[in-house]
């Protein structure tokens, strides 16, 4: 007679995290593809990479408009509902893209609006995955999710620009057809996710407004993770603007979509090669090396972008940006799961989301100024600067210069 122990947990025999991961899977490829095709459709149609700009930016308006009141519907509301219900109105209206280009009705007017209707679909999924996540994986396993789920986005980003420059060179309604479809792939993932995904709760204990600022009081009373939060909302803003300006530079240079395609994935291929990694690695640096270090590398990196004579090199450089940016995630993310009382995560969740991707618009609308008036070349430089601004605002920081160790377990340490 043999005697077994006790099974280590592992990710990979968690059938409810494979179900969710393996769906969004498929639905982040969809909406990279149709990511890439967005700005050549527009640039197809005017030509103008003000318009780029402008439905770029309607596109990340729900970052700052809805994140934050979302996050403490995520905490009253069913989360696998407005999981559902997200990805089924993300399917639709991308579906009516292709419906309007066949019926030779397409206009910039209705793409913004449905820019807009993706943008408010993910922000309300991404609050409920991530306060779902915790109720899905044990503690132990959280940074290795966290990680996964890097990797999941990393992937798509290598692989989804090249299809989306491919598929739009077939026909330029056929990547968001494809991206319609991965939304009904996700919806189907769900569906096979068993687990409870939110704490047993009564009604709600406070009016909207004093739980929204509930979950603003906490993370700013959260010193490090405030100034980690300032952090990414600089980085954010200046790599918004950033993605437009690499693909105007790529057209000026005679790039084809496909090529257009090709630079993209291998700016997303860095940022997989560091997903696969960050799970291993981040217990070995400190928050204060990460944050710090991170900073300093995109801003010595992102003046080579200015010099590069061709959208292949142009693409390796950018991935060298990207291939940091996940072990800034999965030390952050660690911190903020592990930390949050579950019954916050969507509240605290939303308020650094909001101070963390509400710039993004602003980003694209910069990016379509800077095109304009200086050109690809003089925009990528003044992104450079701004991201050398940003690293040295990361150095003087004193919370990021005395920040405590990543917690192991939840409420293993206090950020005072």
């Amino acid at each position: 007679m043999s005697v077994t122990g006790p099974q280590t947990p592992s990710l990979w025999r968690n059938k409810d995290f494979l179900a969710l991961w393996g769906g969004q899977i498929v639905s982040t490829l969809g909406t990279r593809i149709s990511a890439t095709a967005l700005p050549l459709l527009v640039l197809a149609v005017t030509g103008s990479p003000a318009n780029a700009g402008l439905v770029g930016a309607a596109g990340s308006l729900p970052y700052l408009l809805i994140f934050l009141p979302a996050g403490t519907l995520v905490d009253r509301w069913n989360r696998r509902r407005i999981m559902l219900v997200s990805q089924i109105t993300a399917c639709v209206a991308l579906a009516s893209i292709p419906v309007a280009l066949w019926l030779d009705v397409f206009t910039i007017s209705q793409l913004t609006i449905v820019a807009f209707a993706q943008g408010t679909c993910f922000v309300f999924y991404d609050l409920a995955e991530e306060a779902a996540l915790p109720r899905i994986v044990p503690p132990s396993l959280l940074p290795s999710a966290i990680a996964q789920n890097e990797a999941k986005g990393r992937g798509a980003s290598l692989a989804g620009p090249p299809l989306g420059g491919l598929l739009f060179g077939l026909g330029h309604a056929i990547p968001f057809l494809t991206n319609a479809l991965s939304h009904m792939v996700a919806m189907i993932g769900l569906l096979f996710v068993r687990s409870d995904l939110q704490d047993e709760r009564s009604a709600p204990r406070d009016s909207f407004w004093n739980e929204t600022r509930a979950g603003l009081r906490w993370l700013w009373r959260q010193p490090l993770v405030r100034a980690a939060v300032l952090l990414v909302a600089a980085s954010n803003m200046i790599f918004s603007a950033l993605s437009l300006a690499l693909v105007v530079l790529a057209r000026r240079q005679g790039a084809s979509p496909a090529e257009i395609g090709l630079m993209l994935g291998v700016y997303g291929g860095g940022g997989l090669i560091g997903a696969l990694v960050a799970g291993r690695l981040h217990s070995r640096f400190s928050p204060k090396t990460v944050i710090i270090g991170v900073n300093w590398i995109w801003a010595a990196v992102l003046p080579v972008l200015a010099v590069a004579p061709n959208p292949l090199s142009l693409g390796v450089v950018a991935a060298m940006t990207s291939a940091i940016g996940p072990m800034w995630n999965v030390v952050i993310g660690t911190y903020q799961l592990t930390l949050v009382p579950n019954d916050m995560l969507g509240r605290v969740g939303s308020a650094s989301m909001t101070l963390a991707w509400g710039v993004i618009p602003l980003g694209s609308l910069i990016a379509g100024f800077l095109l304009d008036t200086l050109g690809p070349v003089g925009t990528i430089l003044v992104l450079a600067l701004g991201m050398l601004l940003t690293a040295v605002a990361a150095t003087a920081s004193p919370a990021v210069r005395h920040a405590p160790p990543l917690p192991a377990a939840p409420a293993a340490v206090h950020i005072t």
